[in-house]
């Protein structure tokens, strides 16, 4: 047996070190050369690197949530025949890659992130114990000395020859009541695994979850745009019975190629063709020079949930798109977002960001503007109404709008200005297409 130790490798870009956001392995298992050992995120792109060589994991160096330089140990493996050993000590003998967007050839894979990264402490590697496989328990007993049941609860169990003793009581400081006494014969005997609902039990668990790799990085994200960007909310609703009417038409009539609309893609394209007219709203500021830089293209990020957190990819150029084209871009980011396959390309670059929660959309919320952006618009779930109309009392479809804006640079009139320019278009959907 040989002892393989294998570094961080250089990953390229500038990248000195980078966060453990997962082990795919544990001390004791066995791997194949190419198996996936680890995920480490750098400011750049989530990386999984595949082992080099087969053989036994001896040691993990780091847990999640650790940064680790490149060229530090990352673990050691016990590799029969390896003839490849990597001293500790020596960084001279770093594993060069080829960096990527999505691949390289020594099969590392990464998925685009935006946001920097802090330097923290690099802490002691500390030895990962595998984890063993839960043993069904024997019933367990009231550990009190004392057991605690109304004399009512005690003569019940001395006539149903039933010792309080192996009764789970879920009562106050664990006291026995009729209903625990009824699960106790109902369950043959047995203990089950949780006690009665009681309404009068204290719950007092903590369940302590690292904050870590993407859920870190929205974490920082949120604190930059909140701490230094003054936000300002404003609200609309708008009527967009003609809207939906529109869309119901043009969604009978597409064919096979073409993808079914939803309301964002009207939204996408009414605000390309509104923001030559509103160009404070298509910015980004930069506090530090004091500049604002006012975008031509019309690069819109997508707000959009996925598995691993929240991810924003960008349909760019929205301004030399059709509708349709505007929707099978949108569905094509924000598919590559939830299944990881999103470039670097695809997550960067937004000069003005939606966000819409669909069906759970409710009436109204204060969105937080994606730094350095200047503004954000919230989109939220249409519904039918009883409004007023000409002094009668009709039913429309009404869809609510909440937007933020960075008020050192966005004034309130041209905030609202904004979105009352987008509700004429989206009342009078015909002026998208003019």
């Amino acid at each position: 047996m040989g002892n393989f130790v294998f570094i961080l490798p250089d990953i390229g870009e500038g990248v000195v070190e980078g966060e453990i956001v997962q082990w795919h392995v544990s001390v004791g298992d066995s791997v194949a050369e190419d198996d996936p050992i680890v995920d480490v995120m750098t400011d750049k792109a989530t990386v999984t690197i595949p082992s080099p060589v087969s053989g036994i994991v001896d040691s993990l160096s780091g847990g999640v949530g650790d940064m680790i330089a490149v060229g530090s140990t990352l673990l050691e493996i016990n590799s029969e025949g390896s003839e490849i050993q990597v001293p500790i000590e020596n960084e001279s003998d770093k594993i060069e890659l080829e960096s990527g967007d999505s691949s390289d050839s020594a099969g590392i894979t990464t998925s685009g992130l935006t946001g920097k990264d802090e330097p923290r402490e690099y802490h002691k590697p500390e030895k990962v114990i595998p984890k063993k496989e839960p043993v069904p328990s024997a019933p367990v007993k009231n550990p009190s000395s004392r057991i605690l049941a109304s004399p009512a609860v005690r003569k019940r169990a001395r006539e149903s020859d039933v010792s309080l003793s192996e009764v789970r009581g879920s009562g106050p400081a664990g006291r026995i009541r009729h209903a625990d006494l009824d699960a106790y014969i109902a369950a043959g005997g047995a203990v089950s695994g949780a006690p009665p609902i009681s309404y009068s039990t204290k719950r007092t668990e903590v369940t302590q979850v690292k904050v870590v790799g993407l859920r870190r990085k929205i974490a920082e994200q949120m604190a930059l745009s909140k701490t230094r960007i003054p936000h300002f909310s404003y609200f609309e609703e708008v009527d967009i019975t003609a809207l939906e009417s529109l869309r119901g038409i043009l969604n009978t009539s597409r064919d096979d190629s073409q993808p079914k609309l939803t309301y964002l893609p009207f939204i996408m394209l009414a605000l390309s063709k509104i923001m030559p007219e509103h160009p404070e709203c298509n910015a980004h500021y930069d506090d530090g020079a004091g500049v604002v830089n006012r975008h031509g293209a019309i690069n819109l990020g997508i707000a959009t949930q996925t598995e691993r957190g929240l991810y924003v990819p960008v349909v760019k150029n929205v301004e030399t798109l059709d509708i349709w084209r505007a929707a099978s871009e949108m569905q094509r980011v924000s598919g590559a977002a939830r299944d990881g396959s999103a470039s670097l390309d695809e997550l960067s670059g937004s000069t003005f960001t939606i966000t819409s929660l669909g069906r759970e959309g409710g009436l109204g919320a204060t969105p937080i503007i994606n730094h350095p952006e200047v503004s954000i618009l919230g989109v939220h779930k249409a519904r039918e109404m009883p409004v007023v109309r000409n002094g009668q009392i009709v039913v429309r479809r009404i869809m609510n709008l909440s937007s933020a804006f960075d008020h050192r640079v966005v004034d309130g009139a041209d905030g609202a200005s904004l979105i009352q320019h987008l509700r004429r278009m989206l009342e009078n959907p015909a002026l998208i297409f003019m």
